[in-house]
């Protein structure tokens, strides 16, 4: 069987992160997560610790002192799940906003649809989006609409952090040289993915704003988002040979 392994970054989870690891294990398939916290001041970590003791082979942790970007936290994610040898490495948000049902979709996507990244999309079919305010939704749409034309990937959901990659993926990536620390990672991982020659596939999700805590979105990430999509256009992207 395939080793699965669920990246959640969290900063102030303490709502949520019981109940979305309980969920992932729930599923069918033998997922395993990987909670990486950034020194969260409302003990999510020690949550995390806690369910430690009955899921002990499934459920690990990572603890990192203050907010060092979402970035960052799955690079470092990717790291460890490529020194532990899984197969297939998902992001998902600790918030519900991801339905970890489809998970399975965006694995079998992978498996039996020839991708080698699966993209949860709220955009490839229209706009699939619950409780957002109509300003974000646009501005949402349009970044990605934006981010297509620039680097003209075939990508409707370009900001899209529900995602399975393929072991061989992120092995062939050069994970030092990614750049964007913020929303623009994600652009940056899957036009990366693109121009080496992966097969980039989306899957339609519904996508729900949260109902507990608070979100970390701020003005700066799309700024890093708007002039790292240029910079991306001119840049060189090498293969690492194993």
């Amino acid at each position: 069987m395939d080793k699965k392994l669920v990246i959640i970054p969290t900063y102030n989870e303490k709502e949520n992160i019981e109940a979305i690891i309980r969920k992932v294990f729930s599923l069918d398939g033998e997922f395993h997560v990987l909670v990486i916290d950034d020194g969260s001041p409302d003990g999510t970590a020690g949550i995390v610790k806690g369910l430690q003791a009955e899921f002990p082979e499934r459920l690990h942790l990572i603890e990192r002192s203050g907010k060092l970007g979402l970035g960052t936290a799955y690079l470092t994610g990717f790291r460890w799940a490529l020194d532990h040898g899984y197969d297939y490495i998902f992001e998902m948000d600790a918030d519900f906003s991801h339905n970890p049902d489809d998970l399975t979709r965006l694995y079998l996507a992978c498996t039996d649809g020839g991708a080698d990244l699966a993209v949860g999309s709220r955009y490839c079919n229209g706009v699939s989006v619950v409780d957002w305010p109509m300003s974000r939704i646009i501005m949402s749409y349009f970044a990605s609409a934006y981010v297509r034309g620039i680097l003209r990937l075939k990508v409707f959901d370009t900001t899209a952090g529900f995602v399975c990659y393929s072991r061989r993926v992120l092995e062939t990536m050069d994970l030092d040289g990614v750049r964007m620390k913020g929303y623009g990672f994600q652009i940056e991982m899957k036009y990366t993915a693109y121009r080496l020659g992966f097969r980039v596939k989306e899957v339609p999700i519904i996508f729900v704003n949260r109902q507990k805590g608070t979100s970390k979105m701020s003005s700066g990430i799309f700024g890093e988002a708007f002039w790292g999509v240029i910079r991306l256009r001119f840049r060189k992207f090498k293969r690492v040979e194993g």
